[in-house]
């Protein structure tokens, strides 16, 4: 057999070459149209792509050799991994390797927002000279609020609290305990609008955190507080952004990524002058960060050819054939629990506990302890996969446990994790019921037998009658069809809390999730996005 051929793509750092030549035939071109690489791939073993390359199911059906792709970086948006995964094609990305990258941009957005740096450039290259508007403010003794506290924002917060700053962080998974060690305060997330001098955005785009800052966040703010954005568009509602700054509520944004990429020139934030900072998504665009991830994921694809091993797998983990295969159907509903517990559970991780029952318990529970610490770190934070879950649960402060129980209830098989956080333990059971059919079992001491499903609406009520018609009319005048429900009830009889869980095949606004939530006898409401894992 000759050498594997490799494609290299989206203009990714030429060290990747470098690395592969000798072993494998590298194809290096800088930019494909989707019907060129469509016209290459039928011969490609492996791919390795940049953001700009849109690795669609199409491509992988046209790929009948390919067994590995490569994201040369963190995000894995423009792969989809289900096809992947159906292919039995192995994806690798480099969760670290911009890490101290988006940091430094970050921190120099921050010392450009308080020093009006930019525009002080345009100034004196257009004749001027110094002026009142050129008036900065000081760091020092300062209010930093960080919301998300993954690697990026510990580094940033590292930097301005040895510059005399307060650091207050706003991260729903951080416990007191890691809290303490780092020396920040952990806070709730109103505390942060309402005390920060500076704003620094550190969390991934989930459901949670779309349009987080928003008009009604914005108001709670001080005035003139300076915003900066390295981390991911959407978080900032940008037309209530550009109404806080005409009002003056917010003194200066710096942004890096934006609702929608690229910037078009007509946009609105174009408009308001010297109080917006655009950089167009460099966060990662320092030659050291391109040179880290191209090196690492050629390495990665260099072993995979030599050792069939893969260090940073995001959808097939790199264990042996012989103890991933006794479990390898469970793996999709142990990263699914994992994930589903997570968005539930309120309060900072401290342990986590795996426990196996019926002819489960007679497995090596390995690959499905990564899977359920991928499912639930991943929830909120970037880059997490089976071979790093572990070592990011351990950074966390979070005890990994397994247990072991012949006992399996009514079931073969059954799967249950217990998470322990600040406010109590919570669990979820799981029982697998064919090879590709899984059962939530049990939540939150609930007993059901639901389906996932991409997306699923929780919510806790007054067991008393006509509490399914008053959610069910909120859903169906949002147009939010119900695929299933189930009613599950914690005791025998009538008049206690039970919980209402619904299959949906639409995402739930938070404005009509508002309305459910205010309803006569609802007791809260959780809409959860499983997504495809």
């Amino acid at each position: 057999m000759g050498k594997p051929k490799v494609l290299i793509t989206d203009g990714i750092h030429p060290i990747a070459k470098s690395v592969l030549e000798d072993f494998c035939d590298v194809v290096f071109e800088p930019k494909l149209s989707d019907a060129q690489l469509i016209e290459t791939m039928p011969d490609i073993v492996g791919l390795m792509v940049r953001s700009a390359t849109q690795v669609t199911q199409n491509i992988f059906d046209v790929s009948p050799n390919l067994r590995i792709v490569g994201r040369a970086g963190v995000g894995t948006d423009n792969i989809d991994l289900k096809s992947a995964t159906r292919h039995g094609v192995i994806v690798v990305n480099s969760p670290g390797g911009n890490t101290v990258a988006a940091a430094e941009h970050t921190i120099g957005m921050i010392m450009a927002l308080s020093r009006h740096i930019a525009q002080a450039d345009r100034v004196v290259k257009s004749g001027g000279w110094r002026s009142k508007e050129l008036t900065g403010v000081e760091l020092f003794g300062k209010t930093l609020g960080v919301i998300g506290f993954g690697k990026i924002g510990r580094r940033v917060a590292a930097v301005f609290q040895r510059m005399g700053m307060r650091i207050l962080v706003y991260d729903p998974f951080l416990s007191a305990q890691m809290a303490e060690e780092l020396k920040v305060e952990s806070v709730p997330l109103e505390t942060i609008f309402k005390t920060s001098d500076f704003l620094t955005l550190h969390a991934p785009k989930i459901p949670e955190t779309e349009h987080l800052l928003n008009k009604e966040t914005f108001a709670q703010m001080k005035d003139g507080v300076r915003i900066v954005n390295c981390a991911r568009g959407g978080i900032i509602d940008e037309s209530a952004l550009i109404q806080a700054i005409e009002t003056g509520k917010v003194a200066g944004v710096a942004l890096d990524v934006f609702e929608h990429e690229p910037l078009p020139q007509t946009d609105p934030l174009l408009k308001l002058g010297d109080k917006v900072i655009t950089t167009p998504h460099l966060g990662a665009s320092t030659e050291e960060a391109q040179v880290n991830v191209a090196r690492d994921v050629a390495e990665q694809i260099l072993e995979y050819f030599q050792s069939g091993t893969a260090q940073s797998a995001v959808n097939i983990p790199a264990l042996r054939k012989e103890i991933l295969d006794p479990v390898r159907n469970y793996m999709t509903m142990a990263e699914q629990m994992g994930n589903l517990l997570r968005q539930v559970t309120p309060g900072g991780a401290t342990q986590i506990e795996l426990i196996a029952g019926g002819t489960l318990s007679q497995e090596n529970l390995t690959p499905l302890t990564l899977a359920v610490l991928k499912g639930l770190l991943g929830y909120a934070r970037e880059g997490v996969n089976y071979v790093n879950a572990l070592v990011i649960a351990e950074e966390e402060g979070i005890a990994v446990k397994e247990s072991r129980s012949p006992r399996a209830g009514n079931f073969a098989n059954l799967l249950t994790i217990k998470l322990s956080t600040d406010t109590g333990t919570y669990s979820v059971s799981g029982s697998l019921i064919s090879d590709k059919l899984y059962r939530i079992v049990e939540l939150n001491q609930y007993p059901a037998s639901v389906e996932p499903s991409n997306y699923l609406l929780l919510t806790p009520h007054i067991d008393k009658p006509g509490m399914i018609a008053k959610v069910a009319t909120v859903l169906g005048e949002n147009k939010i069809n119900v695929s299933a429900l189930q009613v599950a009830r914690k005791g025998t009889e009538a008049g206690g809390e039970s919980m209402m869980i619904f299959n949906l095949d639409n995402a739930i606004p938070s404005d009509v999730l508002l309305k459910i939530e205010r309803l006569d006898g609802i007791l809260g409401s959780k809409f959860i996005e499983l997504g495809n894992t």
